[in-house]
């Protein structure tokens, strides 16, 4: 996590696909955007003054099996777990993300192709610091046995999760993630999941029109469906983890803390930021200091003036 300078892309970058729960085909383009600016979405398709969502915590409308924003005018924009998860792991502080329908296209349910062409295209440093949140007292959110929670951590963001089914094929797993580990393709390339007995009361909700083995892992008692199978022996908690830094990375800012969740979920993690933010003290704004570029070790953060 030691880069100092916030970061946009390169160039601005296009994808087309089906929204997993709408059916709907979707063009997106995210372009570059100025330093501060943060991450925002805008329908194409919806008039020019009332278009734009900010991609925030308090704009969260709905987090059942997914994350939707909406704006003060009632327009929305769902699914933008694996693409702001995207955002997170690759550093991208500052972004414009158009689209032209209301839910951000599934891919293969997971985020490898934004990764992969967020990289592929480049991004670009700006001449403003990043802001990170530094956590400085512990919150707890409880529902019933499942539990999330934050507690203060140095320089970097580590999430423990545990999940828990009866399926099983899925049992009760858990994972530590440290964003400062390097290799995240285990993260990032992990997808969707659901099982198969709970297909028909989802569709029974209006949901998963789009959804098939193309984009998602469904699990039938001890067996998975896909031919291809798991891309890795983690890939259920693992995509856990990537829903949980989609969603936290609409706090505004990468965080340094450690996170413990057990069968948490994007309604749980959204309650949690609400706790979290809303009390100032528990947290504090800080970017790295400047003078840490003439020095190998980037440790030193400073605290800036305005916690908002």
């Amino acid at each position: 996590m030691g880069e100092n300078l916030q970061k946009t892309l390169k160039e601005s970058i296009e994808f087309e696909g089906v929204g997993l729960h709408n059916g709907v085909n979707a063009n997106l383009v995210i372009r570059p955007a100025p330093a501060n600016s943060g991450i925002n979405f805008k329908r194409t398709d919806v008039d020019d003054e009332k278009n734009l969502i900010e991609a925030n915590y308090k704009n969260v409308n709905s987090a059942i099996l997914c994350t939707k924003i909406e704006n003060l005018y009632g327009v929305s924009v769902s699914t933008i777990e694996h693409l702001m998860a995207a955002f997170y792991l690759e550093g991208i502080d500052n972004a414009l993300v158009e689209i032209d329908a209301p839910e951000v296209p599934i891919l293969d349910g997971s985020s490898f192709d934004f990764v992969e062409t967020i990289r592929s295209f480049g991004t670009q440093e700006q001449n403003q610091s990043k802001k990170f949140i530094k956590v400085l007292k512990k919150v707890e959110v409880k529902n019933g046995d499942k539990y999330i929670s934050i507690e203060p951590l140095t320089k970097d963001l580590i999430i423990d999760f545990e999940i828990v089914y009866k399926n099983p094929l899925i049992r009760t797993r858990r994972k530590q993630f440290k964003l400062s580990n390097g290799d995240l393709t285990s993260i990032y390339n992990s997808r969707t999941f659901c099982l198969y007995e709970d297909i028909d009361q989802i569709k029974r909700k209006g949901l998963a029109k789009g959804g098939s083995l193309e984009n998602a892992i469904v699990v039938k008692a001890n067996k998975i469906l896909n031919d291809s199978g798991l891309r890795n022996r983690d890939e259920f908690v693992s995509h856990k983890i990537l829903d949980c830094l989609g969603d936290l990375m609409l706090s505004g800012h990468r965080i340094f803390g450690h996170i413990k969740t057990s069968q948490g979920g994007h309604q749980l993690t959204n309650v949690l930021l609400k706790e979290f933010l809303l009390n100032k003290s528990n947290w504090q704004l800080v970017s790295f200091d400047e003078k840490a570029k003439d020095n190998k070790d980037n440790s030193y953060l400073r605290p800036i003036a305005a916690n908002a």
